[in-house]
C-alpha cells in the first residue's frame, strides 16, 4: 500500500469516525465507524514507532510504544474512574495485561513462527521481566487477601502504599534496564536498511498518531457501554476485553508488524513492556489520581481478575523464558486467552 493511500484511509476513517459521534444517534453505527478508525490509526502508530525504534533502538522504541499505546488506556480509565465506574477500571487493567501478554504477544509468535520456524530474543530481558510481573501479582494479592481483615480506611491506606511503591520500582526498572544495565538487555536484531520517515518525522508521527488514537478510543468506549448494555455483556467482560482489546489495538499493529519481519525481541518487549506497564505504573498511578478526584479507589481485584493474570503470568514466563520462540507457543498463548475469555463471559 504506498503511503498517498495509507494517510487517505487513515484520514478518511477517522472523519467517518468523527461524523458518527457528533452528528448520527445510531451508537452501533458509532461502534462500527471508530473501529474501523481505530484499526488504520493503530497501523499509523506501529509504522511511527517502528521509524522511532529505527534510530532509539529496540528497548527505547519499545518503551515509546508501550507508553504511547497506554495513553489511550490511561485517558479511558481517568473518565471511568471520575465517573466512579471502579470495576469497569479494574476489569480493563486486568484485560490490558493479560491482552497483551496473552493476545498481542500470542498473535506476534504465531505470525512471526510462520514466517521465521525460530526467533530468538534476549533470554535476561525476559527473566526480569518474569520476575517484574511476579512483583505485580504479589502486591495486587496481598491487598486482595487481607480484605476481609481489615477496615475500608487501613485498606485505602495499603492501597495507596502499594501503588507507591510500584511506581517507585517501576521507575527504578527503567533506569536499572535503560541506563545502568542497558548493555545486557540489549537485542542484536536485523534493522530495514531505511527508516520510514526521518527522526524529526518520526517523532511527530508518533505524537499526532498517539493523539488520534486516545480521541477515537474514547469515542469508542462510550459506544461500547451501550452496545453491550443492549447485547447484555457483564462489566467484567466489557472491561477485560472489550475495552482492552480496543485499548491494546496500537499494541497489536506495531507487535505484529516487528514480528513479522524477524524482530521478535522488539515485538516481545512492546507486549510485555506495556503490561508490566499497566500493572506496575498505569494502575497505580490510577489509584492516586482517584484520590485527587475525591472518589479514592483501591487496588483490590476480584479472584476472577487475580487468576487471570496469575495463569497469564505462568504461561508467558513458562514461553518467553529461553529466549526462543516458534508458532506453536504462540497458539498456547492464543488458546489460554480464549480460555479466560469464555470463563469472563459466563461470570
Amino acid at each position: 500500500m504506498n503511503r498517498q493511500l495509507f494517510f487517505f484511509l487513515v484520514g478518511g476513517s477517522f472523519l467517518l469516525a468523527a461524523y458518527a459521534h457528533y452528528f448520527t444517534d445510531n451508537e452501533l453505527f458509532r461502534f462500527a465507524t471508530a473501529s474501523l478508525a481505530i484499526i488504520f490509526l493503530a497501523a499509523w502508530l506501529g509504522k511511527s514507532t517502528e521509524s522511532v525504534a529505527h534510530y532509539a533502538g529496540d528497548r527505547i522504541g519499545g518503551f515509546l510504544n508501550a507508553t504511547f499505546g497506554n495513553a489511550a488506556e490511561l485517558i479511558i480509565a481517568f473518565f471511568l474512574v471520575k465517573e466512579g465506574l471502579f470495576d469497569m477500571v479494574k476489569a480493563s487493567i486486568t484485560g490490558a495485561v493479560i491482552g497483551n501478554m496473552l493476545l498481542v504477544l500470542g498473535l506476534s509468535v504465531l505470525l512471526g513462527g510462520l514466517k521465521f520456524k525460530e526467533q530468538t530474543f534476549n533470554s535476561k530481558l525476559a527473566g526480569h521481566n518474569g520476575s517484574l510481573m511476579t512483583l505485580a501479582i504479589v502486591a495486587l494479592f496481598i491487598p486482595a487477601v487481607f480484605m476481609q481483615q481489615l477496615p475500608p480506611a487501613e485498606i485505602g491506606t495499603l492501597s495507596i502504599v502499594i501503588s507507591v511503591v510500584l511506581i517507585i520500582a517501576y521507575l527504578l526498572w527503567l533506569i536499572f534496564s535503560m541506563v545502568t544495565h542497558r548493555e545486557f538487555l540489549s537485542d542484536i536484531e536485523p534493522h530495514e536498511s531505511e527508516a520510514e520517515w526521518s527522526k524529526g518525522v518520526s517523532i511527530l508521527m508518533l505524537a499526532l498518531s498517539t493523539v488520534f488514537v486516545a480521541i477515537v478510543s474514547e469515542w469508542l468506549v462510550h459506544s461500547v457501554e451501550h452496545v453491550s448494555q443492549s447485547l447484555g455483556w457483564s462489566e467484567l467482560f466489557v472491561g477485560a476485553f472489550v475495552i482492552a482489546i480496543i485499548g491494546n489495538a496500537a499494541e497489536h499493529s506495531a507487535a505484529l508488524l516487528l514480528a513479522m519481519k524477524g524482530r521478535i525481541g522488539a515485538a516481545v518487549e512492546i507486549a510485555i513492556g506495556s503490561s508490566l506497564q499497566i500493572a506496575l505504573f498505569v494502575a497505580p498511578t490510577l489509584v492516586l489520581i482517584s484520590l485527587l478526584l475525591g472518589q479514592p479507589m483501591d487496588i483490590v481485584f476480584t479472584p476472577f481478575e487475580l487468576a487471570a493474570i496469575g495463569v497469564a503470568t505462568f504461561i508467558t514466563i513458562s514461553i518467553t523464558k529461553d529466549g526462543a520462540t516458534n508458532w506453536y507457543e504462540g497458539v498456547l498463548l492464543l488458546t489460554v486467552y480464549i480460555i479466560i475469555g469464555t470463563a469472563f463471559f459466563f461470570v
